[in-house]
């Protein structure tokens, strides 16, 4: 494994954090009926009390309202926060400059002169990893932010990133993937292998599958909205899995279903940033970290989820 280097070296001590997509998002999470501000401020307050510190964020987040309720919130916080957001790379965004730009718009809106991790939202259309890898360059020497990122990158791509970045002697911190116990992919396709090979902290998205590892839905019972149809296939299959969390957990002082599943991912080297709509979602996510399965538990939950869907092998 390549040496990890100081500036990212924050990154690897976090074993969990807090995503910040629902903060702002009516059309998948529903904000404004299932959540307001209100308990958002709760959940973040309750957050920070039981040591989760890194917050990830997103331009994109409720149109920028994520970002503005988070700078919201740290400015009436004494504790320290550890903050991630992210560049959409919209069509019209072809050329370097538009990442410090954006990253401008971002700090705007949280009320910051910096972020501690700056990332790429998704591959772009219109420009390269390596453009825009030359615009996270200039982020960081215009002190913007202190480290930088990439998500939704497959092994190839962040590759070419960590390539230009190290043209100039900057590491790439991480790359936020889809990760959970039920969407492996990225154990299967090498890119979990080769972000520990260099040093890369791979940050896990949607840790609890949307809701579905929280024991709470079923084929009878699904999640609500636009969930129900993309899980329609998966919630057959769940019944098995969620049994074998329940019981793992009853034999580590009654450990919830999500929390074995976010110590799941925590034990494979993720970080991941699970959601939260309210306290008790809150405080339980906190549950995951501070313990560990055993090998045989990871072992166990790797075979009983190892073909509950078809991955792509490149």
């Amino acid at each position: 494994m390549t040496e990890i280097s100081n500036e990212t070296r924050f990154l690897h001590a976090i074993e969990i954090g807090l995503g910040a997509w629902q903060w702002g998002d009516r059309v998948v999470w529903g904000y404004g009926q299932t959540h307001t501000d209100k308990e958002l401020r709760e959940l973040f307050d309750a957050s920070l009390n039981l040591g989760v510190r890194f917050i990830d964020t997103a331009e994109i987040y409720g149109s920028g309202y994520s970002e503005r309720l988070l700078g919201k919130f740290i400015k009436e916080t004494e504790q320290p926060v550890l903050v991630a957001t992210k560049f959409f790379p919209w069509p019209w965004r072809f050329t370097k400059g538009f990442l410090p730009r954006a990253l401008k718009g971002s700090l705007e809106r949280l009320g910051l002169d910096s972020v501690d991790l700056y990332q790429i939202h998704w591959s772009s259309v219109t420009m390269t990893p390596e453009t825009m890898m030359e615009g996270m360059v200039e982020c960081i020497k215009r002190g913007l932010t202190r480290t930088v990122g990439v998500s939704n990158f497959g092994e190839k791509r962040m590759i070419r990133a960590y390539s230009t970045l190290a043209q100039h002697g900057i590491p790439l911190a991480s790359n936020q993937v889809h990760y959970s116990l039920l969407s492996r992919e990225v154990e299967k396709n090498g890119t979990l292998a080769r972000c520990k090979e260099l040093g890369i902290r791979l940050i896990a998205y949607s840790p609890l599958e949307k809701g579905l590892l929280t024991g709470k839905y079923s084929t009878a019972n699904p999640p609500p909205g636009v969930r129900g149809s993309q899980y329609a296939e998966l919630l057959k299959k769940l019944p098995p899995v969620i049994k074998l969390l329940t019981d793992i957990g009853h034999d580590h002082e009654n450990k919830t279903v999500s929390q074995v599943a976010l110590n799941w991912l925590i034990c494979k080297g993720a970080l991941p940033i699970p959601g939260a709509k309210n306290l008790k979602q809150a405080e339980n996510n906190a549950g995951g970290a501070g313990w560990r399965l055993t090998e045989k538990e990871v072992t166990r939950l790797d075979e009983a989820t190892d073909n509950i869907r078809e991955y792509s092998k490149s």
